[in-house]
């Protein structure tokens, strides 16, 4: 019997090193490798992995010489997951879909396997739950079942024999950190396990042609779990995040080979699955009937499309001798520079009262565009002075309180005025060459100006 190996791989990026270290020479993270041990490979494995790659004709061409015709997609039938995935599935593409427990990624892609099997071939391969598990909840929801394969296997190179014979255009495997490959000896979930499961699986779906999900967990931080070359190797990353109790969830692409990354996706949680929301900003503007202070309208950009949501801030006297700086979907560390500013440039101090900033949704906010919004939403909640129920602002502020533009800024005051809105404070770079009819646009260029306009 071949004695078996020993390896120390980084459970982040997932560099191998002959012997363990408290730090990975590659990314530079600390206490990330651990021993694992790999049994020796057989020549019937070797022969499987080079029946694979054998099939395919890999010839040498100038570049001039590659077709440039698109690639064909086709639709899952949700134009929220066709706008996240940049159109539609590339047929040949590995995509992870990642998210926490209860956040509906099982749901979404059963409703999505469902509406293909219809038109194509698809097969759905659970190794968390039971075929019957799976039955119920499809029937629970009240889809269509007779034309959708499924198939119980953990074990990846018996999900592919089963693809070979079945041919389908569609295979979606619940979960990858559940499967397992057999010429490695470590349990199913470990680095080298969910390594060279997703590599057969994204390796297999290029030679066929054929388009495969993966389900992927995520940790306690809400990162996914796994390696980091699990995120290289697959052709798209989307995460799915939502309360387990809220309503709504949100789809955001992190990665995508074939469409614009930060792409959203809105999704109703209902008794009869996942709904999706054509107008998002609807929902998210669903405001108080009365006047509050410490509320502003932004619109954000999103991949391609604006998007309008509400910033609500309360500022109230601390009674700590360290003020709170709470920030819920937005960055904390942006959220301090800009109290800064507003003290330096605005003559505001706001350095002995508590102040907690919220995106309403729960839709978490990563690019500039918030800044003056913000600003003006925690002025509003000092000075107890509403805000008027028909402004919009945005606009990026810098630290010498000047106020600079930010990208898109025609499409962000057309989609502004779509909702009602009448009234518009924003960088001055971002005026509009023509009137917008219905909508008063105010431009500035200092935050003092912003602060003599309220």
């Amino acid at each position: 019997m071949a004695k078996s190996k020993t390896a120390f791989v980084c459970s982040d990026c997932g560099a191998e090193f002959a012997r363990w270290q408290g730090q990975c020479g590659e990314c530079k993270e600390w206490n990330t490798i651990s021993e694992i041990k790999l049994a020796p490979k057989s020549t019937k494995s070797a022969s499987r992995y080079e029946g694979y790659a054998g099939r395919v004709e890999n010839k040498v061409q100038t570049l001039d010489k590659i077709n440039l015709q698109e690639l064909p997609r086709f639709s899952t039938g949700y134009q929220e997951f066709d706008r996240v995935l940049g159109g539609g599935v590339v047929p040949g593409s590995a995509i992870l879909i990642g998210g926490s427990p209860g956040a509906g990624k099982s749901t979404l892609l059963l409703q999505t396997m469902c509406y293909l099997s219809e038109h194509m071939t698809a097969l759905y391969v659970t190794g968390e739950e039971s075929l019957q598990q799976v039955a119920m909840r499809a029937h629970r929801l009240g889809l269509p079942t007779d034309k959708l394969n499924v198939l119980a296997e953990t074990s990846v190179e018996a999900i592919c024999t089963h693809a070979e014979n079945l041919k389908p255009q569609i295979i979606v495997v619940d979960s990858i950190q559940v499967m397992h490959v057999q010429d490695i000896s470590s349990a199913p979930g470990s680095v080298s396990q969910v390594r060279e499961g997703a590599a057969f699986l994204t390796r297999f779906a290029k030679q066929n042609n054929i388009a495969v999900f993966m389900v992927g967990h995520v940790t306690k931080d809400g990162t996914l779990a796994g390696p980091k070359v699990l995120e290289h190797c697959i052709d798209a990353s989307v995460m799915v995040d939502g309360d387990a109790d809220g309503r709504y969830r949100t789809m955001r692409g992190q990665k995508n080979r074939f469409g614009a990354v930060n792409e959203l996706g809105v999704f109703a949680m209902t008794d009869k699955g996942l709904k999706e929301v054509s107008n998002p900003s609807a929902i998210f503007l669903n405001r108080a009937d009365g006047d509050s202070a410490g509320s502003s309208v932004m619109v954000l950009w999103e991949g391609t499309r604006p998007l309008l949501v509400e910033i609500q801030a309360l500022v109230d006297s601390s009674q700590l001798g360290n003020p709170r700086r709470i920030a819920v979907g937005l960055d904390q560390n942006r959220l301090a520079m800009l109290l800064a500013v507003l003290h330096r440039h605005g003559g505001l101090m706001l350095g002995d009262q508590d102040v907690f900033v919220n995106v309403v949704g729960g839709v978490k906010v990563t690019e500039t565009s918030a800044d003056l919004a913000l600003l003006l939403a925690m002025v509003s909640s000092f000075r107890d002075n509403p805000l008027d129920r028909e402004l919009v602002v945005f606009g990026e502020v810098g630290l010498a309180g000047e106020i600079r533009p930010v990208p898109s800024g025609q499409e962000r005051l057309k989609e502004a005025a779509k909702h009602g809105f009448k009234k518009a404070i924003v960088p001055k770079a971002n005026m509009p060459k023509e009137p917008i009819s219905g909508m008063k646009v105010i431009g500035i260029s200092r935050l003092s100006e912003a602060l003599e306009h309220l």
